[in-house]
């Protein structure tokens, strides 16, 4: 992360602003003018480009969160998106890519989050590995900056994703309820 220049922020935040504002104009909003991070900013990026600039990007940070009752070690993956032209292309299976960096991180699982309106993509995505999709899990996130007109923190129902990366799925702990302890990647 600390790698990346001035200009390369720059060219991901309209990355990010195409990408996600069709999705709705609050989406976009965290990346006006240089942000390249819209909740926590990532340890790591995987970024793909072409000749017409970045191509997709998929943010990586480690951290505790609680499941349950128990605190476990993840490698939170997030920001991710594809360049709308390049939609449908299968140019998302290349996030396949991260696992070795995830195995070197020594991380036991890999974890995310989606809305449920993306939930045939992650199942499609997910056939091609180990990637388990799990419903009815309410994640509770702190927003990325402290306001006195809202709660600092907010619980969502979103899709949860979990990636075995150097332990089984069976080792991940019960739990209906997930705490970032920190903004959302």
């Amino acid at each position: 992360e600390s790698e990346l220049e001035l200009a390369e922020h720059v060219e991901l935040a309209e990355f990010f602003r195409k990408t996600y504002g069709p999705t709705g104009a609050f989406n976009a909003k965290p990346f006006e003018g240089s942000q390249s991070w819209a909740g926590a900013r990532p340890e790591l990026r995987a970024i793909a480009y072409d000749a017409s600039g970045v191509a997709a990007h998929m943010g990586l940070l480690r951290r505790f969160i609680k499941v349950g009752t128990t605190d476990q070690l993840v490698a939170e993956l997030g920001l991710y998106g594809v360049r709308p032209d390049l939609e449908g292309l299968g140019i998302g299976h290349s996030i396949q890519a991260m696992l070795p960096v995830l195995r070197e991180l020594a991380v036991p699982f890999a974890f995310g989050t989606v809305r449920p309106a993306l939930q045939k993509h992650i199942e499609r995505f997910g056939r091609n590995g180990p990637v388990t999709v799990v419903s009815e899990i309410s994640v509770r996130s702190t927003l990325p900056h402290a306001r006195t007109d809202l709660p600092p923190t907010r619980v969502e129902d979103p899709l949860v994703i979990i990636l075995p990366v150097g332990r089984p799925i069976s080792d991940w702990p019960a739990g209906t309820t997930i705490d970032r302890n920190g903004p959302e990647l």
